[in-house]
């Protein structure tokens, strides 16, 4: 073991035994320098918990590398800094606090409203827990200059987050997200004002919920059609979640009366003890809901992450087994069911747009094309997607977008991902789908056989810790030393760097790729579309391997066999890839 980083870090925890530190984690910090393994005293504190351009994400506990009281407190002591640098002539500065249900998550959002009211910034604080797109959508409702959400999203029980927001309701992005770093990392836990000013702290709930039900409401595009299907049988589960606040409330608004929650999850828990993890993503966090389908022979089932701004949705196929739709599969519904409403109904003006994220399916495309549809290619993150809105603003309309990742906004009032509003657009277009005859499955296939067929599979590699970091580094700078050339018996058509901002073609020509900052991301397209995309993770220890592969499908009864061709393709794209 590495007997200079040992001191390094023993160094570090050792100002971690001072009168600056609470006893309990004084006392956790002692254990972890007395115990002959040193990984765990590594791990906590071989470098500061990064605040990144989303906010800080990592494992609970004592540590300069753990979300803690005292990482969440430089991390609000360094954005109230920039807050009233920044506001400086402004006669009050607002922001929101929310957080979701995960152990310490009401702590730590309590802590940052103490801060925040500390160096006199007027703090909107939720009572309890709410969806992340809720407090999206109350920074703007309530003209507040930032906002903090205290949540993991989809990680495991051990994480917590802090996602902090800008004044048009997105994540921040340049300047303000380099800015507000650079004031954290200069905080030292003796600057943060951790003894609050409650005059300066309202709590609020209640009446920004029915201002964004209103606001979610309005999205509505066919009231008939939801009216004819009211009685669609829905099961929904929160995944012991946000979601349990609003998504039950909003399906009962839109006109939906056949509501179904798995009650075991509705009871917010932290320690997600229903499932192995919280995340919609795994098949295996839906098995609760599917049982319960299955129980009450259901139309469709949903299920948000922990703080609702993901969704997943389950529906049954052509021989009644229920299967999984995935993210790319979602957003492709969402916006073939918006544009075709949208041009019958007679509201296209010519100035929508669309957006997808570059590790998307290419099927939106081929969608946005044949109907003559701008569509933007963006970053991964929605606050890219927000980026976008917020460039047409005045301009364009934003009618919907989404990622592979299960996220998806139809709204421009708020600009993070909405599972709120998503569940409820999903159960209007399986209202639809019936209207229209068929199943919310085979409107899937009739929109593959129309657009073209892809199947889409993400592997994640997981290096956990200081040596899990450097092996994905090392990953990157090798694939990039390497370029493949082919993949899946195809010649490697196009080759896009996106941290050096350029791309190859077969010829070996290079031009500019067009973005606004260069990401740590790698793309392959080969001659017939199929497509990868390798990016470490930004708030997880992993890299993310994206394989898309491109087929045709000729009938409804066709899928079992694209399948299986993609199924090939794609673990030939493994092999090329060294996964």
């Amino acid at each position: 073991m590495d007997q200079e980083l040992i001191k390094m870090v023993t160094g570090k925890a050792t100002e971690w035994l001072s009168p600056a530190y609470d006893e309990e984690t004084r006392k956790e910090v002692q254990a972890m320098l007395d115990n002959e393994d040193k990984t765990p005293l590594i791990d906590a504190f071989y470098r500061e918990l990064e605040f990144g351009t989303g906010g800080l994400r990592g494992i609970m506990g004592a540590g300069s590398n753990r979300m803690n009281i005292y990482t969440v407190g430089k991390a609000t002591q360094g954005l109230a800094n920039y807050l009233n640098e920044c506001f400086k002539d402004m006669e009050q500065i607002s922001v929101v606090v929310g957080h979701d249900c995960r152990n310490n998550s009401r702590l730590f959002a309590e802590i940052s409203a103490n801060i925040f009211s500390a160096n006199g910034i007027k703090v909107y604080l939720f009572e309890d827990l709410r969806p992340t797109p809720e407090i999206s959508f109350a920074i703007r409702h309530l003209g507040c200059q930032s906002g903090v959400n205290i949540t993991a999203s989809h990680n495991p029980k051990e994480y917590n987050g802090y996602k902090a927001y800008w004044d048009d309701g997105a994540q921040m992005l340049a300047p303000h997200d380099v800015n507000t770093i650079k004031h954290v990392e200069n905080v030292r836990v003796e600057d943060v004002k951790f003894q609050g000013n409650p005059a300066l702290i309202e709590v609020i709930g209640e009446d920004v919920d029915n201002a964004f039900l209103d606001a979610v409401h309005g999205l509505v595009i066919d009231q008939e059609v939801i009216d004819r299907h009211k009685d669609l049988k829905i099961v929904y589960t929160p995944i012991h979640g946000c979601g349990r606040v609003l998504i039950p409330a909003s399906l009962r608004k839109w006109g939906f009366e056949n509501i179904h929650c798995v009650e075991e999850q509705m009871i917010k828990d932290g320690n997600f003890p229903t499932v192995v993890s919280p995340n919609p993503e795994n098949a295996e966090a839906m098995t609760m809901a599917i049982a319960l389908a299955k129980k009450i022979d259901a139309d469709l089932v949903m299920a948000s992450d922990p703080d609702a701004d993901r969704l997943a949705i389950s529906c049954k196929d052509d021989n009644g087994n229920w299967m999984i739709i995935n993210g790319n599969q979602t957003c492709m519904m969402f916006l073939y069911y918006i544009i075709t409403q949208y041009t019958k109904l007679g509201k296209m003006t010519g100035k929508e747009f669309v957006v997808k994220t570059i590790v998307t399916t290419e099927v939106i495309k081929n969608i946005a094309e044949k109907n003559n549809l701008k569509m933007y290619d963006c970053y991964t993150g929605f606050k890219w997607i927000a980026k976008v809105i917020r460039d047409n603003e005045g301009i364009a309309k934003y009618i919907g977008g989404g990622e592979e990742s299960f996220g998806f906004l139809a709204e421009d009032f708020c600009r993070d991902k909405d599972a709120v509003s998503a569940c409820s657009l999903i159960a209007e277009v399986a209202a639809w789908a019936k209207d229209n005859g068929k199943s919310l499955y085979q409107l899937l296939m009739d929109i593959y056989v129309e657009y073209g067929f892809s199947k889409e599979v993400t592997v994640n590699v997981v290096k956990p810790g200081k040596s899990g970091a450097d092996e994905i580094r090392q990953m990157m700078e090798n694939f990039r030393a390497n370029p493949i050339k082919e993949m899946a018996g195809e010649k490697v058509v196009c080759y896009k760097d996106f941290k050096a901002m350029k791309q190859t073609d077969a010829e070996g020509n290079v031009t500019d790729i067009d973005m606004p900052e260069p990401s740590n991301v790698l793309q392959y397209f080969t001659e017939s579309g199929n497509k990868v995309s390798v990016r470490p993770s930004g708030t997880e220890p992993k890299i993310k391997f994206y394989m898309e592969a491109k087929g045709k499908m000729g009938c409804r009864n066709c899928y079992a066999d694209a399948c299986a061709k993609a199924d090939a393709t794609i673990e030939e794209m493994k092999k090329a890839l060294g996964i």
